[in-house]
């Protein structure tokens, strides 16, 4: 995480968005009698945003807590893309 002041951040928009979306930084920007505000990639907020909604779904989140038990615990079955079509029809 990093913070650069205002006036930092607009001289050097291009810099700050970049490392934002290439080296997945946030960056808070600091405005002196103002509130600040974050920087961050659109990838890293899509992440936190679905992050938010398995936790607010109790029952979601135990499922995919239990997949992943099944997982670490060798309990899954692997399929080819064949046998998932013929499932299909």
């Amino acid at each position: 995480m990093l913070a650069v002041n205002y006036s930092t951040y607009r001289n050097n928009l291009k810099e700050y968005c970049d490392r934002a979306t290439d080296d997945n930084e946030t960056i808070i920007v600091t405005r002196k009698g103002e509130k600040n505000v974050v920087l961050m990639s659109l990838d890293e907020y899509n992440n936190i945003m679905e992050n938010l909604k398995i936790l607010k779904n109790p029952s979601y989140f135990i499922e995919l807590f239990q997949s992943l038990q099944q997982l670490n615990e060798g309990k899954i079955v692997i399929k080819t893309m064949e046998e998932l079509e013929a499932m299909e029809q």
